[in-house]
């Protein structure tokens, strides 16, 4: 693992530099005000000497602070950074290994039908996970480039929020249980491929950080301000309150890279964000009700059923004779 690069000195050498110039200010003033009224005929030229100075000076404190300020942001991006290609070279060498096991086994020993069946399975498994890598990378870096020229659909969330939680729970293996629908008819406008990239992963994100019997619980309705509210809660171990904010932001993961188990790149949440920010949505996050767990609550503006055969069709309990 590469040297982190400490804060101790940029913090440690700003301050030091403020208290500097802070002690070169009040010493001119006290100087610069004896001076004048031991000749008073010159107190004019001296006052505006110091008023030049001190502004000079009060200039040269505020790029100080925010020479530091942007130096602590720098060094925090690096740590970032640092840890998001930690995360990258995991993610690929890990797949890239278990393929090249498993395709020299297959080279090397006769199997049975099955062995090799379970093995295609493995090798389709690891295929996917570096899919999944290189869909996040592409996402992240297609957003930093303006797409407000392509053309938008009006998309059927509740069907789309089905079809993306599903196919979590097939991902991860898990039973129906464990996931929970309660989805009321409603569409917004949008890239039908944003809002897919958007609820794949928080969905990835509730399975993945959820517990060792993970519960999903996906819920969608309509708000009085006329807004679909989609909700995505996991029984995780949930995050802190201080470092929600944080969690959005790009190459950021909770806790030392190499130390954890759960796979992932740090660009998802930061991918969810922006792509509902150029919605005019919104996206919070909260504490699971009445025990551990996580809540993500996205909310975009909401349009109307275009006529009500858009609305799903419900089955009766009792069919006719």
């Amino acid at each position: 693992m590469s040297t982190r690069r400490s804060l101790g000195l940029p913090i440690t050498l700003g301050v030091v530099m403020i208290v500097l110039l802070v002690v070169l200010i009040v010493g001119w003033v006290v100087m610069s005000a004896s001076a004048a009224w031991a000749d008073s005929a010159s107190a004019p030229l001296y006052w505006a000497l110091l008023s030049v100075g001190a502004t000079c000076l009060a200039l040269v404190l505020a790029g100080v602070v925010i020479y530091l300020s942007l130096s602590v942001k720098a060094i925090n991006l690096n740590r970032r950074q640092s840890n998001f290609i930690d995360s990258v070279t995991h993610e690929l060498k890990s797949p890239i290994a278990s393929l090249k096991l498993y395709l020299q086994t297959l080279h090397r020993r006769e199997m049975s039908r099955e062995e090799c069946l379970s093995f295609y399975q493995q090798m389709l498994e690891d295929v996917e996970r570096l899919d999944d890598l290189i869909n996040h990378l592409l996402d992240a870096a297609r957003l930093e480039k303006s797409d407000e020229q392509l053309a938008r659909e009006i998309v059927q969330l509740d069907e789309l929020l089905q079809q993306c939680a599903q196919a979590a729970r097939q991902r991860y293996h898990e039973s129906e249980e464990s996931l929970q629908l309660d989805l009321a008819p409603c569409c917004v406008e949008a890239r039908r491929v944003d809002l897919e990239v958007v609820f794949r992963n928080l969905l990835d994100n509730a399975y993945k950080y959820g517990g060792a019997s993970p519960e999903v619980t996906v819920t969608l309705q309509l708000s009085p301000h006329g807004t679909a509210l989609a909700r995505i809660a996991d029984n995780g171990r949930g995050i802190p309150p201080h470092l929600r904010r944080k969690i959005f932001s790009r190459f950021v993961r909770l806790g030392l890279e190499l130390e954890r188990k759960a796979k992932g790149t740090g660009l998802g949440l930061y991918i969810v964000r922006t792509v509902v920010s150029k919605l005019k949505g919104r996206v919070s996050v909260k504490d699971r009700p009445g025990g551990s767990g996580t809540i993500f609550e996205i909310e975009l503006p909401a349009k109307p059923l275009a006529s009500p055969t858009d609305a799903p069709p419900i089955e009766d309990a009792k069919q006719p004779a």
